[in-house]
């Protein structure tokens, strides 16, 4: 086997043909190119001509190169192919804008007498507009794109030197035809506005997922040609999943890159229609937008306090099962209800709603019960008034969760509930304001950092009201509430961090000016406002730090569940040091190396005094990617054992256990995930570029700044995907 690979190595043909086509299309585009600097003074086209070449070797790389001579051994070798012919080739040509440059460099003679009556013709004028139209050329992607890789196709294309050609040639070209629409190359602007090419890209995004998925998971060889021939390491199966990730995990890259700087050009672009006059100011419009889906205040504390009490006999009834009753995770409430149904809840919770879990959070209902007694007199140390205990715990319960087996141990799940209330009670108890929740519960840090997606925010409804306020109850307290304790001032306050939403502003506010209010999700990254009782989070290296422990942490927690991490016993010594090693590497090592090289790569745009705050936003830009990896890890617990609570409960209840067969995975799960991956990375890929606007105002610059950052952000949406195709564990379910 090793033979035939070093013979096909040494031994692949030079297309005489295909070499001329290209030499002849480069000779002729230089030509044409070089005529326009001269004509029309062009003298910063130099890019047109590079990506020109970069296309034409794309293609020389693909057709005609040693690759060429293992697609007949390797389904991989031969999807690369096919990536390099759909996704990057055809870009990289229709960027340089060939036509006019392929034009000028012909004999003017042939051009005026033998291509113009065409090029001047209607009817061919006509059917040219119509082919590159949006739903057209789609229709031409998704056909070569799904026709070509059906077995019978595929198998003809690997008989026939011939049928292999024309499969290569219809990829090009549909693909030239397809990313028409969203380059436009010209000559000539498209009708069509730009934010069709969104959905569209979206679109064939569905369609490469779709064939790519088709490989990744079939479980049969579907190309037998290969099992005669194929040769390596990886077998025949590993060898087709593998093929299928080359044309997903970058051919998502490859889609959603153009969504986002569509969408972003579209946001910042300067050149907006003026918006027609109107009777109300676009402050007034904004403020009846949030109040249009508000709950009314008066609801609020009522529902609070309803709220913590039901999680306060829930927990009390988890605890107690996890001290006495059966010490099997998969039947008992603590190894159950916690792990699968509470931090997938919670999570979403915050994705939708807003910060609900800490609203009805039952620690501190009994923190509140105990300062009927305790004094609650004493000052927090002022050099604790940081998130680094908090953080510190937050990395102890990533590692705990591993090496101590937590989801694995309902008694230890029971000990950390305990541990919970004890800490709340006690801190609380001694410590005036809310001390525990602002500055030690990993639990809350977790979810402030969350709820800065959130779609919604204890804020202020009227500015205008809170001017005309001197007695500030909304952070003093008055009769009626006690006010915010943890110094948020509501008019200088900034989106969620910090905030409990313990409502208790908005019941001590005398005006009915604070309330739930829609906002922007992710608004409160994008900004750099001075935020009430934090400041600037470009100043705070503490918070940089938990967004980064939160974001790496989730790829951390999620790869402990996947086989080649699980291969680890987790029991003896030896095994703890291997799982802290993995935790130390995987949310202290790598996210300070990652932020470090890129604050480094920034030198080249930013002063020596801007670095450091620039790089804290950027760090910050990473949020929405890592939630994302959070929500669709946990997505993957609840989707497959949300009934587990059912027979839990009953077995709590009756003492009876009821066996349950090993769920399946529902098949919508995967492309959910991968949704939500998606939707982070064009989240992270937005904040980023947005910051990075704000340093730089030229356009190289703002790229030079934003590129260390948006590789970091591919590497962990690469890390994402590998985890989510490999096999996983579903922890505390029956099998």
């Amino acid at each position: 086997m090793d033979s035939a690979l070093n013979a096909a190595a040494l031994s692949w043909p030079i297309d005489a043909p295909t070499v001329l086509i290209l030499a002849l299309a480069a000779l002729v585009f230089v030509r044409g190119w070089m005529r326009g600097r001269r004509l029309l003074r062009e003298s910063d086209d130099s890019m047109r001509l590079l990506s020109f070449f970069a296309g034409l070797a794309t293609v020389f790389l693909a057709v005609d190169s040693p690759l060429d001579a293992f697609d007949s051994f390797s389904l991989s070798a031969h999807m690369t192919q096919h990536l390099l012919l759909i996704m990057i080739a055809p870009p990289l040509i229709l960027l340089s804008r060939p036509v006019l440059p392929l034009l000028r460099g012909l004999p003017k003679r042939f051009v005026k007498e033998g291509l113009a009556p065409f090029l001047t013709w209607k009817p061919l004028r006509r059917f040219l507009a119509w082919l590159v139209s949006p739903v057209v050329a789609l229709l031409i992607f998704a056909g070569s794109m799904i026709g070509w890789h059906l077995p019978f196709f595929y198998e003809l294309a690997l008989s026939s030197p011939g049928w292999h050609r024309l499969e290569h040639a219809t990829f090009f070209w549909a693909n030239i035809i397809f990313w028409w629409h969203v380059i436009q190359p010209g000559p000539g602007k498209s009708k069509l506005p730009r934010w069709t090419a969104i959905p569209y890209l979206l679109a064939a995004d569905i369609v490469n997922t779709a064939v790519s998925a088709s490989l990744v998971f079939a479980g049969k060889l579907l190309y037998p040609s290969y099992g005669a021939v194929h040769t390596g390491s990886m077998t025949l199966l590993q060898d087709q999943s593998f093929a299928g990730t080359i044309m997903w995990v970058p051919g998502s890259f490859i889609y959603l890159l153009p969504v986002a700087a569509i969408a972003v050009s579209m946001v910042s672009s300067p050149n907006r229609r003026k918006a027609r006059p109107v009777l109300v100011s676009a402050a007034e419009r904004a403020r009846r937008k949030a109040l249009r889906f508000r709950i009314p205040a008066s609801k609020f504390p009522l529902l609070r306090r309803l709220s913590q009490w039901v999680l306060l006999l829930v927990a009390i009834a988890v605890m107690a099962d996890g001290f006495f009753g059966p010490q099997v995770t998969a039947i008992n409430m603590a190894g159950v209800l916690p792990w699968v149904h509470w931090r997938a809840l919670s999570v979403f919770a915050l994705l939708v709603l807003g910060n609900l879990f800490c609203m009805a959070c039952p620690f501190t209902l009994v923190r509140d019960i105990g300062r009927k007694v305790l004094p609650a007199k004493l000052h927090w140390p002022r050099r604790l008034r940081s998130k680094w205990v908090a953080i510190g715990l937050f990395v102890l319960y990533l590692w705990s969760y591993e090496a101590l087996g937590l989801w694995n141990s309902p008694w230890l799940t029971a000990w950390v509930m305990v541990g919970y209330f004890a800490g709340a009670l006690i801190i609380d108890g001694l410590f005036r304001g809310a001390s525990f929740c602002k500055y030690v519960c990993p639990i809350g840090q977790f979810h402030f950092v969350t709820s800065l997606l959130s779609p919604r925010e204890v804020g202020v409804k009227r500015p205008s009201v809170c001017e005309s306020c001197h007695t500030h109850d909304c952070i003093r307290g008055n009769e009626h509430a006690r006010g915010c304790e943890l110094d948020l001032f509501q008019p200088r306050k900034s989106g969620n961090l910090d905030c409990t939403f313990c409502m208790d502003c908005v019941k001590a506010c005398p005006h009915d000016n604070v309330d739930l209010i829609s906002i922007t999700p992710v608004k409160a990254i994008a900004a750099d406002p001075y935020r009430s009782s934090i400041g600037r989070l470009s100043k705070r290296s503490d918070f940089t730090a938990l967004a980064l422990i939160v974001v790496f942490g989730a790829f951390v927690n999620a790869a402990g569940m996947v086989s080649p991490v699980m291969s680890w016993e987790h029991d003896g010594f030896s095994s703890k040091l291997m799982v802290g090693a993995f935790i130390l590497l995987g949310v202290i090592v790598a996210p300070a190396i990652a932020f470090l090289l890129a604050r480094a790569a920034n030198r080249l745009v930013l002063p020596s005094r801007e670095l450091s705050s620039a790089a804290r936003r950027f760090a910050l830009a990473l949020v929405p990617v890592g939630i994302a990896m959070w929500a669709a890890h946990l997505l993957y617990h609840f989707g497959t054992g949300w009934m587990a609570a059912v027979p839990v409960v009953e077995r709590a209840i009756t003492g009876v256990v009821i066996l349950m067969s090993m769920p399946s995975v529902p098949g919508w799960l995967t492309q959910a995930q991968l949704g939500l991956l998606d939707a982070g990375l064009l989240l992270t890929l937005y904040i980023a570029w947005h910051v990075a606007t704000q340093y730089a105002t030229r356009l190289r610059a703002a790229l030079t700044l934003a590129a260390p950052w948006t590789l970091v952000s591919f590497a962990l949406y690469a890390a994402g995907v590998w985890i989510l195709f490999q096999p996983m564990q579903m922890r505390g379910l029956m099998h």
